[in-house]
């Protein structure tokens, strides 16, 4: 059975700003049955964003533990992220869900798995999905060689792994998160082309 696939969410920090960017594609085998999904979400009163690659269903379940343990541990994100991975990893109902999960703040970024990790990236970027190498090759670059901001790195980064790989359309979706903010601002919808991305046929 075909199952669905690909997609690349890519987050970027840079001067106490979080922008996490989400690819809306989704497959199913080597046919496209959309393009406009949201795969990124604000928690805990917007002051975290969370994306996810992976099967839909189980990226759900995962985030819902995850805002539990961020409200029992008053927003403390590090803590928050180690019980769910914890848990992922332990239960048995839990350790056969298929995703990998970006959460953020406006200060870091970290990556979950099912395997028991939870990494923050040496370089304020993170990106995961069939895409995900491509974009955080292209963010890491421009983060180091430029004065572009959180989001513009982003987009760009999305936008070159579009280029790329077959399963990524470049149809975003932008949240940000900063120091000084309530909400998290959502910048474009899931049905906004990046800049310079082309769409995989």
């Amino acid at each position: 059975m075909k199952r669905f696939h690909g997609t690349t969410i890519v987050a970027v920090n840079r001067d106490g700003v979080t922008a996490l960017v989400g690819d809306g594609q989704i497959s199913l085998g080597d046919t496209i049955v959309k393009r406009g999904a949201v795969k990124v979400r604000s928690l805990s009163g917007g002051r975290v964003i969370a994306g996810f690659a992976g099967a839909v269903s189980d990226a759900f379940t995962l985030l819902d533990k995850f805002e539990g343990y961020l409200d029992s541990h008053r927003g403390n994100l590090l803590r928050a992220a180690v019980e769910t991975v914890k848990e992922w990893r332990t239960d048995r109902a839990l350790r056969n869900l298929e995703a990998m999960l970006i959460v953020a703040d406006e200060k870091q970024i970290l990556l979950l798995s099912g395997v028991g990790d939870v990494i923050s990236p040496d370089e304020s970027v993170v990106a995961v999905g069939s895409g995900g190498p491509y974009a955080q090759a292209a963010a890491v670059a421009l983060l180091r060689n430029t004065d572009l901001s959180a989001e513009e790195i982003g987009r760009q980064a999305l936008a070159i792994a579009a280029d790329i790989d077959v399963f990524t359309s470049g149809t975003a979706t932008v949240l940000t998160v900063a120091a000084e903010m309530d909400e998290p601002v959502e910048e474009s919808g899931g049905t906004d082309p990046v800049p310079g991305a082309e769409e995989a046929s």
